[in-house]
């Protein structure tokens, strides 16, 4: 199958939010891959920190204005036959870190505890790309796990534009730091041509990220698309090399484990053969529920099983029965 790339430039980014009505800038088949370069940061802090960026990173800080405040996200890439209804699955088969630093944000009114921190702070940290670390000013080395932010579809039409910082049932901003290389996503589709957008690389992220943002970076990543057919699915789905892992958006940190937590009921019993009940009792004894992130209106909560656990794997054929 034939491999492209899509840099991010001017003519190939939408800052701020995700919408039915972009055009793709490149149009794909199923089974093909795409290397997608990506920029994180306004010249809003980058210009505050000195940094020094890329060329094209500062001809889009030049010449493109956001049109919520939001992320710089690389896309879309359409995908040839996808129509609502059907399933995308994009497999992250490869990322990589495209400066030697990254930057953390702490901001009035936001993160999870503005009411304690209620100054405004940005700070550059360096990256080690060689031994995949970040060397805090304030003492720790911190092994890296770069991973996307924001991985999603556009929403559906009726949606219009909206902002790229709530994570909902199309993906976005998911802040998911298990969805690195290696692991796969599965996205409902809601619109012709699903287009995927991607960007706010993260190169290390803790569970929650809590004051507001990770370590921010930019990051090149090569993805692998497979559309999937008419398979009912409310939700993002991901997969690693050894957790399943179902995932849920909501105001309400409680009401978002409960959706996850039922999710993850669901697509058990349907898969594996066990009752309802049976599914509940596992996941109390061996599926694990995390915090994906607090600080984007929709909080996150992201529920785990492993793997090797289960009596036969899951497939989208299973799902489609």
């Amino acid at each position: 199958m034939p491999s492209h790339h899509l840099p991010a430039s001017p003519e190939t980014i939408h800052w701020g939010y995700l919408s039915a009505s972009l055009k793709p800038a490149i149009t794909i088949d199923s089974g093909e891959t795409v290397t997608i370069d990506t920029v994180s940061g306004g010249p809003g802090y980058l210009n505050e920190l000195g940094v020094e960026l890329l060329p094209e990173h500062r001809l889009i800080h030049e010449q493109c204005k956001p049109m919520f405040a939001g992320h710089i996200l690389t896309g879309p890439v359409g995908i040839r036959g996808a129509e609502p209804g059907d399933v995308l699955e994009v497999r992250v088969l490869d990322i990589k870190l495209r400066y030697p630093w990254g930057w953390n944000s702490q901001l009035p009114l936001r993160g999870t505890l503005p009411e304690d921190f209620p100054n405004r702070r940005i700070v550059a940290i360096p990256i080690d790309r060689e031994r995949m670390t970040a060397d805090t000013a304030f003492g720790p080395s911190i092994p890296l796990a770069p991973f996307f932010g924001v991985m999603g579809l556009a929403p559906r039409p009726e949606y219009g534009p909206v902002s790229s910082i709530e994570p909902r049932e199309y993906g976005g901003n998911m802040d998911n730091k298990e969805l690195g290389a290696g692991s796969s996503v599965f996205f409902p589709v809601q619109t012709s041509l699903a287009l995927f957008s991607t960007g706010d690389g993260h190169a290390v992220q803790g569970d929650g990220e809590v004051c507001l943002t990770a370590l921010e970076t930019s990051l090149t990543g090569t993805f692998k698309f497979f559309l999937h057919k008419q398979v009912p699915l409310e939700l993002p789905l991901g997969q690693t090399e050894t957790h399943i892992i179902t995932m849920a958006f909501h105001d309400d940190l409680d009401d978002a484990a409960k959706i996850a937590l039922r999710k993850m009921i669901a697509l058990l019993s349907r898969t594996q053969g066990w009752s309802q009940q049976d599914a509940y009792t596992f996941c109390s004894l061996a599926c694990d529920l995390r915090v994906t992130q607090l600080v984007d209106g929709n909080k996150g909560i992201h529920a785990m099983v492993q793997r090797s656990l289960l009596t036969r794997d899951i497939s989208m054929d299973q799902l489609r029965a």
